[in-house]
């Protein structure tokens, strides 16, 4: 298999001897530019999916150890202000659980240059929160539903939750939170007869359906490629139903490729579409335009990076204010600089991040 085949940038990589750029954006050796930025607020979670997380729950980051309401504003000016970051994702864990959040969206959305600002959530507890989240100046919501089933939704998450995530997707769509987007994993082949049900029903609501291959972040570190089901057989599945037509418009660094479901129009009179995320089978490295904070200010150039680079000196040293922001820059240029062509997740020497995706945010 090619780096091509292989989703991997193709831009020669320069010597490791080169510094990180002192200033400007955030850029990798490979010349990519991350303007996306994915913040987790909190690793804690109220459901307890499968894929995702023991029984028990984890031990959850101590409260001393996260970032406060000022210190992810500090670092959101910073990320915007100085290193070009344009869309701002808040994710978890759970990003609900976290009371300050109204505060947060709030203050990015002040930001000079605003950011596009958007949120992922398991939906639990939107219903309460939807209008204030856009009041604050949310633009757009992932909400997680993998299945439309009552009785395999509880057995996934290990909660008797669906009617509040239902009325949590409603909720946003009255708020004016569109495209409301509705994020799938499908944890087992089994699953996959239940799709066409949960395409239609978005199509029907006017949400945006994204099917995302399962990824090895798990915590028990349980994932089995030869169990997770593919993209192929997510799109052969969606076929014997529905008519999917190849979507012109350019990808550019989405994680998602998309397709037309002909036959079907969205909110705004648009053809419909549908989304597949296959981090896996389809890696889309070289186009990636991500960086990502975790919830106890680390920054991770990649979902699964092996390393990652510690903010909490810059914040927490008693720095005078404009020193703070500048090691703040020169820590996230240092970080970006040294990403990887891509996710090793199909080489032979692959290792599952210590971090699972609660800690790390999507």
């Amino acid at each position: 298999m090619s780096i091509t085949d292989l989703g991997l940038p193709t831009t020669p990589k320069p010597s490791r001897d080169v510094d990180a750029p002192s200033s400007g954006t955030l850029v990798d050796t490979f010349g990519r530019v991350a303007t996306d930025l994915r913040v987790s607020v909190t690793d804690r979670c109220n459901l307890r999916c499968t894929y995702c997380m023991p029984t028990e729950g984890l031990d959850w980051l101590p409260s001393d150890d996260l970032l406060t309401t000022d210190e992810f504003v500090r670092v959101l000016t910073v990320a915007v202000r100085d290193l070009g970051i344009r869309r701002i994702r808040f994710t978890g864990g759970e990003p609900l659980l976290r009371r300050d959040l109204e505060d947060l969206i709030r203050a990015a959305s002040n930001l000079p240059e605003r950011p596009e600002l958007a949120l992922t959530t398991n939906g639990l507890g939107l219903r309460h929160r939807a209008r204030a989240l856009a009041d604050a100046g949310l633009d757009r919501i992932n909400v997680s539903l993998d299945t439309l089933d009552r009785t395999r939704f509880a057995q996934i998450t290990r909660r008797d939750r669906l009617a509040d995530v239902l009325d949590g997707l409603a909720a946003a769509r009255d708020a004016g939170l569109s495209p409301v987007k509705v994020n799938a994993v499908v944890p087992h082949r089994d699953d996959l007869e239940r799709l066409p049900d949960l395409l239609r029903y978005c199509l029907d609501e006017g949400y945006q359906l994204r099917i995302i291959e399962q990824m090895p972040l798990d915590a028990d570190h349980r994932w089995a490629r030869n169990e997770m089901v593919t993209a192929d057989e997510i799109l052969a599945t969606l076929r014997c139903t529905f008519d999917l037509a190849p979507d012109p418009r350019p990808r550019g660094g989405a994680p998602a490729a998309t397709w037309l479901v002909r036959g079907y129009s969205d909110p705004m009179g648009l053809p419909a579409r549908v989304g597949v995320i296959a981090s896996v089978t389809r890696p889309f490295c070289g186009d990636c335009d991500r960086t990502r904070l975790t919830a106890d200010g680390a920054l991770r150039n990649c979902l699964f990076a092996d390393a990652e680079t510690s903010l909490m000196p810059a914040l927490r040293s008693g720095l005078a204010s404009t020193d703070a922001d500048e090691e703040i820059a020169r820590r996230w240029r240092g970080d970006m600089w040294r990403k990887e062509a891509g996710h090793a997740v199909n080489t032979t020497d692959f290792r599952q991040p210590d971090r699972p995706m609660s800690a790390i945010g999507g």
